[in-house]
């Protein structure tokens, strides 16, 4: 599923995968968050409530430019290095091609469906 996101008001190019937690995300947009890094990999931000994890696809590893929602904390995920091995409570969400120096520096990301 095609998404509009923009980092810090610029547009990228992004989509979301077919899994329940993503089609879940989507019911939430439009939504704009306020990130935070963590661990040097990644930046994070809560959305407005917990997404489904039924049918959660087999876990894998995080690359730079994915979403992802880490489970047991219910937080979103913008990765910009590659994150750890694959966690079953990591759920990939989708991916957005921006290089990972805009995305690691990205204090706000905007994401809405795609008209």
């Amino acid at each position: 599923m095609d998404i509009r996101v923009t980092v810090d008001g610029q547009p990228v190019d992004a989509a979301l995968n077919d899994s329940p937690a993503a089609r879940d995300l989507a019911s939430l947009l439009p939504l704009t968050l306020d990130l935070e890094d963590f661990h040097g990999t990644e930046r994070t931000a809560d959305p407005p409530r917990r997404l489904t994890t039924e049918n959660a696809p087999e876990p894998q590893a995080a690359k730079a430019g994915d979403i992802a929602y880490f489970a047991p904390w219910g937080n979103l995920a913008v990765f910009y290095e590659d994150g750890p091995a694959a966690s079953e409570d990591l759920l990939i969400l989708g991916h957005i091609d921006a290089d990972a120096g805009r995305l690691s520096g990205a204090d706000r990301i905007t994401i809405e469906a795609a008209p």
